[in-house]
């Protein structure tokens, strides 16, 4: 079944192709079917907010394809990107967890799908199911380990150069093939890329410039192809 927005609909989490790729959705037939029983399934164009920094939590959002940017945002309108939630991740969990505001802004940067399931009907869920309340855990502390890895980006890199070089090594090492490859997609614009560094765009496209330059990156379209590894990591001195 199709979508206005060219999206593959995913009718049920027992039949999804990422089951068995993520974590959460990996559950056993009776806790899916319990999950799926209190989910509502909706789709969302590119740039659709889910839900705001400083919103009290509504629950939390699982997405069954497509990508969202979790930013936060300062009262003079700046703001920086912590992480790129990817298919069948979660998104919410802190605040849906601790009853406290959403800490992000979540941002589809591409259309998707996604399963929102009410705050209140998922904790109960993880007080009746100790496999995903051990799953759940696990997930927030991947969420803590993404975060040190923004910290380190901003506050352990001497320069702008160095911040792309850490951020580029990281991507690759999270999104390519395989654990030894050197080619990844790469959807993010430059000025997506600065945000998450605390850089500006011209910046950032500046650099890239000067990696291509220095052959130590390709890019052609959505395709990186780190040349010269060595090379891009004689950027890190902390």
């Amino acid at each position: 079944m199709r979508t206005p927005y060219g999206l593959e609909i995913i009718e049920s989490c027992l039949i999804c192709p990422l089951r068995h790729e993520r974590i959460f959705c990996d559950l056993p037939i009776a806790d899916l079917q319990a999950l799926q029983g209190m989910s509502s399934l909706a789709t969302y164009p590119k740039g659709s907010i889910l839900f705001v920094e400083g919103q009290e939590p509504r629950g939390v959002f699982i997405l069954c394809n497509g990508k969202v940017k979790l930013s936060a945002g300062s009262a003079d309108g700046k703001s920086l990107i912590l992480r790129i939630a990817e298919a069948g991740e979660i998104i919410g969990l802190p605040g849906t967890i601790s009853a406290r505001p959403y800490e992000l802004t979540a941002e589809a940067l591409e259309p998707l799908q996604a399963n929102f399931i009410g705050r209140e009907s998922f904790l109960g869920f993880l007080r009746e199911h100790g496999d995903a309340a051990l799953r759940i855990a696990q997930i927030l502390s991947d969420i803590y380990y993404a975060t040190y890895q923004e910290v380190r980006y901003l506050g352990l890199s001497s320069s702008a150069g160095e911040k792309l070089a850490r951020f580029l090594l990281d991507w690759n090492a999270n999104h390519g093939s395989d654990s030894d490859s050197l080619r990844s997609v790469l959807t993010l614009t430059h000025e997506e890329i600065a945000a998450m560094l605390g850089t500006s765009r011209e910046t950032v496209t500046r650099l890239f410039a000067d990696f291509k330059r220095q052959q130590l990156v390709e890019v052609r379209g959505s395709s990186l192809v780190i040349i010269d590894k060595p090379g891009l990591q004689q950027f890190l001195v902390s």
